[in-house]
């Protein structure tokens, strides 16, 4: 079963909003920019009149609050360059973080995220012994003398130098800091 993490907006025509009607679809977040008052209302629309259109509700973006369509074209996209669309959520959870790193339109960077993510476990302490296994951290230790090593205390050392946000079933994703 696959779930679909596209980010959609919201997208309503400010005039007819503020003549008090409720004017609007819900897109794809990366078509948000693209689409014409015309198109909206379904019927051609004069230039001049209900030109502004805006995104009054979302899903899938990691923002609070209202967006510009060019805005949430631009989340829309990252979801896009994402390789994989299940970490779309991982990503939404670096950014409500605010541990994240932006590119140089503002946005958070796809590359960082990339390099930063470690990855989705059942706790830290879970991935600190996976880090400690990986690394050999420990293997420099006799094994007679392993038993004795405080792996909770060494994770939570180390987690100073990372970033967690809580996860789906009760699991946390972990994010390098650098």
């Amino acid at each position: 079963m696959s779930t679909d993490y596209t980010p959609k907006v919201w997208l309503g025509c400010l005039a007819c909003y503020n003549e008090g009607r409720l004017t609007g679809h819900w897109y794809p977040a990366s078509e948000a920019g693209e689409v014409t008052p015309s198109q909206l209302h379904g019927r051609p629309i004069r230039p001049e009149t209900h030109e502004e259109l805006w995104c009054f509700d979302h899903e899938g973006i990691p923002v609070d609050g209202e967006l510009d369509p060019v805005t949430a074209s631009k989340w829309g996209e990252l979801c896009d360059e994402l390789d994989a669309p299940e970490l779309w959520p991982a990503f939404c959870a670096w950014v409500r973080s605010g541990s994240y790193v932006e590119d140089g339109d503002g946005m958070p960077s796809i590359a960082d995220f990339t390099e930063r993510y470690a990855g989705t476990w059942d706790s830290f302490l879970d991935y600190a012994e996976h880090l400690a296994e990986e690394t050999g951290t420990f293997a420099g230790v006799p094994e007679d003398l392993r038993s004795y090593i405080d792996m909770a205390a060494w994770a939570r050392d180390i987690e100073a130098d990372y970033t967690t946000e809580n996860a789906p079933d009760h699991q946390v994703y972990v994010f390098r800091s650098f």
